[in-house]
């Protein structure tokens, strides 16, 4: 455990002594964290993806391990599985708490991975419609479409292209880690191959998706924190 961490974790336990909001030290315990990942207890846990998109939840998770007894069970499980925190706050203070420079690696993750996912969750969802309209009901290559239609090709052929880059073995099936690693890649590559108006397009697209599922489970717009969409490859 590198020093920074470890003063992470004793600033953690030092605030929630003194009477501190548990969450608000955790956040400010998550500003001063320096490590991408470690190993602790038998487990792998991996913050951040290609070196770029922070997920702060797994860091969470992490953390909350150094309070046991100290949280409530029912805030810990809210945060950590339903992404419900204790408090809602604003995008400054979040920012403000965990600080800039893991802000900027999350602001990464948040549109890098979680939008993007509901970017192909919305137009996947287009494309069903489009087949009712035609008497059709069946979603035989839907989600082939829906990478064709924003990255200009099928979502295998973009796979092994994602694989052969990184040097990783074309296997049936991948691990959640390189699942949002190919994530983000396709938004790297989105943001490469589309113009400007595109992308933004894109973006909003994805964004109206997200805000869609928030507003259905009666949470704010103004919350960050939220797990990535996961898809079946």
């Amino acid at each position: 455990m590198s020093a920074d961490d470890a003063q992470a974790i004793q600033w953690l336990r030092n605030a929630v002594a003194e009477g501190k909001h548990w969450y608000v030290a955790l956040l400010e315990a998550i500003r001063l964290w320096s490590s991408p990942e470690e190993d602790y207890a038998g487990r792998h846990y991996h913050y951040l993806v290609d070196n770029e998109a922070f997920d702060w939840l797994v860091l969470a998770e992490r953390l909350c391990e150094e309070l046991d007894g100290l949280i409530p069970e029912e805030e810990r499980i809210a945060l950590l599985f339903f992404d419900i925190p204790p408090m809602e706050l604003s995008r400054g203070e979040f920012r403000k708490l965990i600080g800039p420079s893991k802000y900027h690696t999350y602001l990464n993750y948040f549109y890098g991975i979680l939008v993007e996912g509901f970017l192909i969750l919305a137009v996947t969802e287009e494309i069903r419609k489009e087949r009712r309209v035609l008497g059709l009901s069946s979603d035989d290559g839907i989600l082939d479409e829906a990478h064709r239609r924003i990255y200009g090709a099928d979502q295998l052929s973009l796979l092994k292209q994602f694989r052969k880059e990184r040097r990783y073995p074309h296997l049936r099936s991948m691990s959640l880690r390189q699942f949002d690693e190919f994530t983000y890649w396709l938004f790297r590559y989105r943001i490469r191959r589309c113009d400007k108006s595109c992308v933004a397009s894109d973006t909003k697209k994805g964004l109206s998706e997200l805000y869609e599922l928030l507003r259905l489970k009666g949470r704010s717009h103004r919350l960050l924190g939220t797990r990535s969409f996961k898809s079946k490859v």
